[in-house]
């Protein structure tokens, strides 16, 4: 508990919070296997098994969303998902009028779990490839503007231990925020 001037309080907390509620990381990885626990049980909340990592990839690098048993991208939303797929903030803002109509917090979602980017000569380029490996098709992955994996080949242990050479095995996605230090 910080008391005292709000301003110095608020700080304060929020440096305690940095340090206890931020894995940070001596560089970027350039693969990731991100572990979504069945707790979520539809992509609209495993979506943090992306976007709470994305900040401690490298440009260029991959998140593969591990969820084996997941076969749902989200039962209130899936609709208007699979009509828009999964975007950079800037392609929809590239051609706001096609989708100002859409849910902002579903434009919001899509944005989250495919992460930051840049267009380029009207091309959507990502910072960080998004790979699912669930229940969901290959083909629906294809359609939401996903890489696919197909779970049963991913040998989890092959992950494990080996930070030093750019791959990062994370168990419990989605509970820790992870980011690179600045030195």
């Amino acid at each position: 508990m910080f008391i005292g001037d709000l301003y110095e309080a608020w700080s304060a907390a929020a440096d305690l919070s940095a340090e206890r509620h931020i894995r940070w990381c001596g560089k970027p990885y350039q693969r990731v296997l991100s572990c979504a626990p069945a707790m979520y049980d539809e992509l609209w909340t495993a979506a943090k098994a992306m976007y709470k990592l994305e900040p401690a990839v490298a440009v260029g690098g991959e998140v593969v969303i591990y969820a084996p048993h997941l076969d749902v991208v989200s039962h209130v939303h899936g609709k208007y998902i699979y009509e828009i797929g999964y975007h950079i903030l800037p392609y929809f803002l590239n051609d706001w009028e096609h989708f100002k109509h859409f849910p902002l917090g579903v434009l919001a979602h899509s944005t989250h779990l495919r992460g930051s980017g840049v267009m380029e000569n009207g091309v959507e380029m990502p910072n960080v490839h998004v790979t699912l490996a669930s229940k969901i098709s290959a083909e629906d992955c294809a359609r939401l503007n996903l890489g696919y994996l197909d779970p049963a080949k991913v040998n989890v242990d092959e992950w494990k231990d080996r930070e030093d050479e750019g791959i990062l095995y994370v168990p419990k996605a989605g509970e820790t925020l992870y980011r690179v230090r600045n030195n």
